[in-house]
């Protein structure tokens, strides 16, 4: 119903954000080599390297031995199921991720999203301890820098794509569009039942951006900024 197109929110810190497009092309490119894999491989490189709590947890064996248990914690971040899947993801790390890394400078935005990426699988894992289904996707982490655009630039304007009666770019304040996605995924996490969505990592993953957002920020960078 609602869909980001960009937001008025222009960088101050830096000349470019050259992490968070990086993350952007190397997810992309993972993603591109699992759709160049015939389908048996792809699904065994989801079963490889997608976060399986039981074998996280050691309680089944990890698939390939040389890779450590803990190591889809953070390599689920960079599989996508499908290419809506990798597109909405990558197009809300374009629009917010870019003002994070901002604030937060290239190194500290990296550690950030990694971080955040393994907190909400982390979250992901301790709601469903008994699970051998494989989480994927970029959804956690990027629901950190959400998070962190929340605490950090809620008055800045989102123009946002609104389908009313005919399709409408409409600017609102982020607080407001990143405040209605937060109550959804909460609402959800709450309600839903075997839903193919992992709610609990887009919620571990934006409360940890608020989080680290407040810890790493630069200095001269207020909370609640933004016009």
């Amino acid at each position: 119903m609602f869909l980001p197109m960009h937001d008025r929110n222009p960088v101050t810190h830096i000349r470019f954000p050259w992490v968070n497009y990086g993350l952007i092309a190397m997810t992309s490119a993972v993603f591109l080599i699992q759709f160049l894999l015939p389908a048996s491989l792809n699904s065994d490189l989801t079963v490889e390297f997608g976060m399986i709590p039981l074998v996280v947890r050691d309680i089944i064996p990890q698939p390939l031995a040389w890779v450590p248990d803990q190591l889809p914690l953070l390599s689920y971040a960079f599989l996508h199921a499908d290419w809506m899947h990798l597109l909405s993801n990558m197009l809300f790390l374009f629009i917010f991720g870019d003002n994070i890394e901002d604030a937060l400078g290239h190194v500290r935005y990296l550690l950030f999203y990694l971080a955040c990426a393994v907190l909400a699988a982390a979250t992901h894992l301790l709601m469903n301890l008994d699970s051998n289904g494989p989480l994927i996707g970029a959804s956690g982490a990027v629901a950190g820098v959400m998070g962190a655009y929340i605490i950090l630039y809620p008055h800045a304007r989102v123009f946002v794509l609104a389908r009313i009666f005919i399709p409408l770019p409409i600017p609102v304040p982020a607080f407001w569009f990143l405040g209605f996605w937060i109550a959804t995924q909460i609402f959800y996490a709450l309600t839903a039942n075997g839903e193919p969505v992992a709610w609990w990592a887009h919620i571990g993953g934006m409360a940890s951006g608020i989080v680290l957002a407040v810890l790493l920020k630069r200095r001269n960078v207020p909370l609640f900024g933004g016009r």
